[in-house]
């Protein structure tokens, strides 16, 4: 099978890409000219240059294949200019699966983002059949990839031959950027995390992850969301288990969420007016964390074959991946 990768230079598209090489795919990756392609270094895949924001580049891309994964996005908890967000999240999808309805792509799997599933007020645990409130939808990333989602859901009624992927929070390795949740481990391991906020959140290897999204390109359902996840955890957990495969004493103090908000609607007031950098304390994150981010991944397991991976060793891979590239 001819299939387009969008994003496979970022962390969630590099194991994809790397996942559907194994499968034999014949791949071809849609990257920016000024793309950090190091995650693609040794791949046997056809490169061609575009931009989501670039509707010829997209059309050109997509001849011939007859598979997609729309794994690119603007994925940040923070930006200057929010309206990059929906450029690229809203529009960029938009204009990407016309096009790929015009040359005919048989098959494509969307990747949508944990944040587009809703958590029940009762504290029970998140699902495909739950869309999140407006005060759930935190900040502009998400709100961005909650609205392309709904797109793409209405395309898929008018006969778009999409699946719908949400992963939850991966952790491994190739996290060059990194992510908020690789960032995460990196401050760790740099010692910069004296307390915390107690939250609730999924991990999952990265590498399952991609084995997920070719288990949804071979069977799943046209018009489905499969939440790709593993383990709930607590954040104290996560901390624990970071503690113990790096040898660095977990932080002990607990910070109330509502006396950290005020700290992140400054920080990120200075990042918009003063420094121009991304906050330490951004705002997203901060308001993320006010809500216990644990999901049913059954479905995805039962239908998909998702594959279980323990998070131990995903952070393990994690670590030794950020060692080695000097990141801690």
């Amino acid at each position: 099978m001819k299939i387009l990768i969008t994003g496979s230079s970022g962390f969630i598209g590099a194991a994809v890409t790397r996942a559907a090489v194994a499968k034999g795919d014949e791949v071809r990756v849609l990257v920016r000219s000024a793309s950090n392609r190091n995650n693609l270094d040794g791949l046997p895949v056809e490169t061609v240059e575009g931009d989501l924001q670039d509707p010829s580049s997209l059309k050109k891309a997509l001849v011939g294949c007859s598979g997609l994964y729309h794994v690119a996005a603007h994925y940040a908890l923070w930006d200057q200019d929010p309206s990059i967000f929906y450029k690229v999240n809203v529009e960029g999808t938009k204009q990407l699966f016309r096009a790929a309805e015009e040359v005919g792509v048989e098959r494509i799997v969307y990747t949508s983002t944990i944040g587009a599933i809703g958590l029940p007020g009762d504290g029970g645990l998140g699902h495909e059949g739950l869309f999140p409130s407006e005060s759930q939808l935190s900040g502009d990333y998400k709100r961005s990839k909650f609205l392309a989602e709904q797109e793409v859901l209405k395309m898929a009624q008018n006969g778009l031959p999409v699946v719908i992927v949400n992963p939850t929070a991966p952790v491994g390795e190739r996290d060059v950027k990194p992510t908020p949740t690789g960032q995460i481990i990196v401050d760790f391991m740099k010692r910069r995390m004296f307390a915390y906020i107690e939250t609730g959140m999924n991990l999952i290897d990265v590498d399952d992850v991609a084995l997920g999204h070719v288990a949804a390109m071979e069977r799943g359902r046209i018009g489905e969301r499969y939440i790709l996840g593993n383990q709930n955890l607590m954040f104290r957990e996560i901390c624990q288990m970071l503690s113990q495969l790096t040898g660095v004493p977990a932080p002990r103090i607990r910070l109330p969420w509502k006396w950290i908000l005020p700290l992140a609607h400054v920080n990120t007031w200075l990042a918009n007016h003063v420094t121009h950098k991304t906050p330490r304390i951004p705002l997203e994150g901060v308001k993320m964390a006010k809500y216990r981010m644990h999901y049913d991944c059954t479905k995805a397991r039962t239908e998909l074959g998702l594959p279980q991976t323990s998070v131990e060793t995903a952070l393990k891979k994690a670590i030794q991946w950020f060692r080695q590239y000097g990141y801690a």
